[in-house]
């Protein structure tokens, strides 16, 4: 996981400067070693997210010779950042009244589909039935622009590098039972039309979510910081020396 988002790191440095204008059409972007030195990692993490970039028709790389900004039709505007932190609040902003309004109009087959996405995880297929349990929710509210939001929302939480580190390290630690009773206790109040007990349990799983994404990067951070230490130990310390002259 670490080496993926290292991966994706360096694609989206590529692709801003390429979109700024530092490497207009038809330049050459600097040598492999150079941008693993740039951007503090290996030279195969960097050849990766050339082969990445050169998928997405953004460079050519000519052999012997180096990788060059090809050029595109349009302008490709630049995709303004958006933090999981974001993205979870307005999910659960939004989807908290999508529920509230989906309690009102829920029908019974709905009712009957959202259940069986409950045994789905009960089965551990927790990332298809979520995706599943919240999109028909938000088609129970007839809405049309509520529908689409949502969908939006899921959208952005699968396209962004970021976002897509930060859920996945959630999700990797995320306590099944626990995330099953949250979308049980959702459920539940759908099913007896409360609308104020659906938006209330929605921001619950929410908020359980974005206090996990915390733990994370914390984690994340704290683990990062230790690796660090450990590099620098290495390269400071007089054991090796003491040992020499003992």
């Amino acid at each position: 996981m670490k080496n993926r988002r290292l991966f994706w790191r360096i694609v989206e440095e590529i692709e801003n400067m390429i979109n700024r204008g530092d490497y207009p059409p038809g330049s050459r972007l600097p040598p492999e070693r150079e941008l693993a030195e740039r951007f503090e990692v290996s030279r195969p993490t960097v050849r990766e997210a050339i082969i990445a970039l050169e998928v997405r028709d953004m460079v050519e790389v000519k052999t012997g010779s180096g990788v060059y900004v090809l050029e595109t039709s349009e302008k490709v505007p630049e995709v303004k950042k958006i933090s999981a932190f974001e993205l979870t609040q307005s999910r659960a902003l939004i989807e908290g009244e999508v529920a509230a309004l989906a309690a009102t109009s829920i029908t019974e087959e709905e009712l009957d589909a959202i259940h069986q996405t409950l045994v789905d995880m009960e089965n551990g297929h927790m990332e298809e039935a979520d995706k599943a349990f919240h999109k028909i929710i938000a088609h129970a509210t007839r809405n049309t622009a509520m529908i689409i939001t949502v969908e939006n929302l899921w959208e952005l939480r699968s396209s962004q590098a970021e976002i897509i580190s930060d859920y996945a390290s959630v999700c990797k630690k995320e306590n099944a039972a626990q995330t099953l009773a949250e979308h049980t206790a959702i459920y539940n109040a759908l099913k007896t039309r409360d609308s104020s007990a659906a938006r209330k349990a929605m921001h619950e799983h929410f908020n359980r979510l974005i206090n996990a994404l915390f733990d994370a990067i914390e984690a994340r951070a704290l683990e990062e910081v230790r690796r660090k230490n450990s590099e620098k130990r290495g390269l400071y310390s007089l054991d090796n020396l003491v040992k020499a002259r003992a």
